[in-house]
């Protein structure tokens, strides 16, 4: 018995790894796919989670009673789901749609690496403090995994593996690099370079003003790339939650 335990703990631990390499494969190979998958996502789970969150919120600041089925609570919901889902579906394509194939590759694996990371996360939290994965996931992992993905990002352009480009770059992409009429890879890929660009302006600042250590720390927070963590979020709390119903069903 305990050996099949293990058994099936392997298998529920390959399944893990398979789901997040196949999440992290259809960003980087079909990302208008991946934006949708994630708008979807963030708004069936956003919308779950926001009526409950509203029914103890409104008590709180009422002091009454919300009812279950209330249509006020559900139309709040659905509306904030759909921003959220919105700004999501935004992030992921703008995340994995460019033309540098090399730079996409490496954005995956960094979203693997991180995505795994909030799988994790969320199962301690469910066996050492009994949390509720999806509610922990959504509302509370998305500023930490963004840090980590925009740490990630960071590292390989000090490593020189992600480019770091001038203003050079920027206006020969506007001008030589776009179509007529571009795609959206090629405005992505614009916005990226400039985005880059900027990040890389206020990290100069920041250490003239505070030193190299911290400006690196604050050009990680305050980096564009710290929005993606409500893209791992929603995958984080999916697979996290199958996960931890596999794991309750084996033991």
């Amino acid at each position: 018995m305990i050996i099949l335990r293990i058994l099936f703990n392997g298998i529920i631990m390959a399944a893990e790894l398979a789901a997040i390499f196949a999440v992290s494969w259809l960003g980087y190979r079909h990302p208008y796919l991946f934006a949708g998958l994630t708008a979807l996502l963030g708004f069936l789970l956003g919308t779950r989670l926001e009526i409950a969150r509203l029914r103890n919120e409104l008590n709180f600041y009422f002091g009454r009673t919300v009812a279950r089925a209330s249509l006020g609570v559900a139309l709040v919901a659905a509306s904030e789901a759909t921003v959220k889902a919105f700004v999501a579906g935004l992030v992921a394509l703008l995340m994995f749609s460019g033309t540098d194939q090399t730079r996409l590759l490496y954005t995956a694996i960094v979203f693997g690496v991180v995505l795994y990371a909030g799988s994790a996360i969320l199962r301690r939290l469910t066996i050492s403090f009994a949390a509720v994965p999806s509610r922990w996931g959504f509302f509370r992992l998305a500023p930490p995994l963004g840090l980590l993905f925009s740490l990630g990002l960071s590292l390989l352009v000090m490593a020189k593996l992600l480019p770091q480009p001038s203003l050079t770059d920027i206006v020969t992409h506007a001008f030589a690099g776009m179509a007529a009429v571009p795609s959206i890879d090629q405005v992505s890929e614009l916005l990226y370079l400039v985005k880059q660009y900027v990040d890389n302006f206020i990290l100069l600042v920041l250490t003239g003003l505070v030193g190299e250590r911290l400006a690196l720390a604050l050009g990680i927070v305050l980096s564009v790339n710290a929005l993606s963590g409500f893209v791992i979020a929603v995958y984080a709390v999916v697979i996290a939650g199958v996960v931890y119903r596999l794991e309750e069903w084996n033991g």
